[in-house]
């Protein structure tokens, strides 16, 4: 059996790493990815924690399908964003996300 440690180290490493695509990209499409690899970090987190430290409950799998929800109702939405700003400005750089500024 693993133990937790490693679960937790892997979901430290996954959110760093995410949160150095967040901090440093870019491109809009890298940035979401970033994201959705944060929230990956997040269920791994919670579904290891869980099965560790209450085998009994299945908490730590129930929220861990709502951000599974969640993230994939944010990527719909941000694709359709980044989607709608390429056909007007054909840049996914978000350098180039200017239009709600006066």
């Amino acid at each position: 059996m693993i133990p937790l440690g490693h679960f937790v180290i892997l979901s430290a490493v996954l959110f760093c790493i995410g949160l150095f695509g967040v901090l440093t990209q870019r491109n809009a499409i890298r940035f979401l990815i970033s994201v959705e690899i944060i929230l990956n970090a997040a269920n791994i987190n919670l579904v290891a924690c869980n099965r560790y430290l209450a085998p009994a409950n299945a908490e730590g799998q129930v929220v861990s399908l709502f951000v599974i929800g969640v993230a994939a109702a944010a990527s719909v939405v941000g694709l359709i964003l980044i989607i709608s700003v390429y056909r007007q400005r054909k840049s996914v750089f978000l350098d180039d996300f200017n239009l709600l500024k006066w």
